[in-house]
């Protein structure tokens, strides 16, 4: 049931991002639940998830609203994201043990497969463990809470970026100069590399947000 619901999760996602639903629309499950040949718990259940990001709004006897955050409220985010994933780099360098910089490793060569495959959800999840285990490493567990939350908000944000022509591929670079930083245990190279790919990912993201706004007009 779970992984029905993150299918349909990702699904109702995707047809945000290409204007299916459009912002303020409510999401009927009895409807969706037809659509996708399911019961209704699943549908509630892709729903909730999708509230994390907030890109739906649940309001209680009314139903699930499509709430899309506005560009400067994501640049904003992204903004945010940028230094906490810096700080826990930085604090990573010095903290990290040989067995998370191999975990590390594992993860980033798990997203390099996906890469000639075009896997961009397969990517993201290899990535958002690549993530987390420098959360974790910071040896900080209110940034590392702080970060994953932040983190869960931006997810579609943050994997919808992956979509543009050739960003996989430099994802993987700026992946492998944040991992050859922590390995030296340098720092502030460290912060500076990963500061630099989540504002990379912001403003991919709005070249898509600008690029589909052009497009309908």
């Amino acid at each position: 049931m779970e992984r029905r619901a993150d299918f349909i999760a990702d699904q109702l996602e995707r047809r945000i991002f290409d204007g299916t639903f459009s912002d303020g629309e409510r999401l009927d499950e009895v409807q969706l639940a037809a659509q996708f040949g399911v019961s209704r718990t699943p549908i509630r259940e892709a729903l909730q998830r999708l509230t994390q990001s907030g890109l739906i709004e649940l309001i209680a006897r009314r139903g699930a609203f499509v709430r899309q955050p506005g560009p400067v409220d994501l640049l904003d985010m992204f903004e945010v994201m940028a230094e906490l994933e810096a700080v826990c780099a930085r604090l990573a360098a010095e903290r990290i043990t040989d067995a998370a910089l191999a975990r590390l490793a594992d993860a980033n060569a798990r997203c390099s497969r996906c890469v000639p495959k075009g896997d961009v959800d397969g990517y993201y999840r290899e990535n958002a463990i690549f993530h987390a285990i420098i959360y974790q490493q910071s040896g900080n567990a209110f940034l590392e809470a702080e970060c994953l939350k932040l983190h869960r908000r931006l997810q579609p944000f943050r994997r919808n970026q992956l979509r543009l022509r050739g960003r996989l591929a430099q994802a993987m670079g700026e992946h492998e100069a944040v991992l050859a930083a922590l390995r030296e245990g340098d720092g502030e190279k460290a912060a500076a590399t990963l500061r630099q790919h989540v504002a990379v990912q912001g403003e991919k993201f709005r070249i898509m947000l600008a690029s589909r706004t052009a497009a309908a007009e």
